[in-house]
Order: C-alpha cells, then sequence, then structure tokens
C-alpha cells in the first residue's frame, strides 16, 4: 500500500494513535486483513483493540479523542504512551497536544514524511518499522 498524499482525519484513534501507520490498517504479508481504523467496526481487528477500554471511555463521556477530556492523559493513556514510547520511540500523548493546537491534517501531513518508505513510497509501519510496498525493514 502506497502512503497517500493525505491520511483522512478518520484515522486519527482516541487515543492519539495514528490509525494509518498502525500494522493492522498497512497489510503486510504477515496481515491477511487490514483494519479500517479505530473507530470503524473491522473484521480485520484485533481482539485487544475491539475491547479498547480507551475507546469505550470516549464513548461512554461523549467525547470523540482522548485530549478532550478534563482528566487527559489519564491512567489508561499514561499506561498506553509507556509501551509506545518503550518500544516504538513513538508519543500518543505529544500527537494528541499537536492536534489539540494545530488539527488532525497537520499531525498527518508530519505522519506522511515521517512513515514513508523512502525506498518506495510505502507506508512504513510504526509497530513492525517494515514497508508494505517493498518489504524492506526500516530503522
Amino acid at each position: 500500500m502506497k502512503m497517500p498524499m493525505k491520511i483522512e482525519t478518520k484515522m486519527f484513534a482516541p487515543c492519539g494513535m495514528n490509525c494509518m501507520v498502525c500494522y493492522k490498517h498497512c497489510h503486510t504479508k504477515k496481515i491477511k486483513q487490514h483494519c479500517g481504523g479505530c473507530m470503524v467496526e473491522s473484521k480485520g481487528k484485533p481482539e485487544h483493540c475491539r475491547k479498547c477500554k480507551i475507546k469505550d471511555c470516549v464513548q461512554s463521556k461523549g467525547l470523540t479523542y482522548c485530549y478532550e477530556c478534563i482528566d487527559f492523559p489519564c491512567k489508561l493513556i499514561k499506561n498506553l504512551e509507556k509501551r509506545y514510547n518503550k518500544r516504538y520511540n513513538e508519543s500518543l500523548i505529544e500527537n494528541s497536544r499537536i492536534v489539540m493546537q494545530k488539527g488532525i491534517p497537520h499531525l498527518m501531513k508530519a505522519h506522511i514524511q515521517k512513515y514513508t518508505c523512502l525506498q518506495c513510497g510505502g507506508i512504513v509501519s510504526l509497530h513492525d518499522k517494515v514497508c508494505t510496498e517493498c518489504g524492506k525493514e526500516t530503522n
């Protein structure tokens, strides 16, 4: 899958994740069916995404994103943040703060540059650092 020129705002998850660069959406050889994004019902989602406590929390409060909540960043987000910082060198809290200040299109534009394979223009998965097009692993 090639990186599009524009990433749709529906691909921004409540927690601050860019679903476009999630390994489940990227649809690499390891993944048989891609996910349509956090807020879209999809058979391609892993169970932990379908049962996401963060998504359930946001929906129960009538919000769209965690950063809209007065408790942001809450314990759920802070725990996820620790894992994403350690494993993937990505800050979901920082992503959310960028969106709060500059909007989703601004973050997505930056992620197009950050997660596009320099070799072929494919999408590089945040989780496994593999390009969807050429299969090359990046750093």
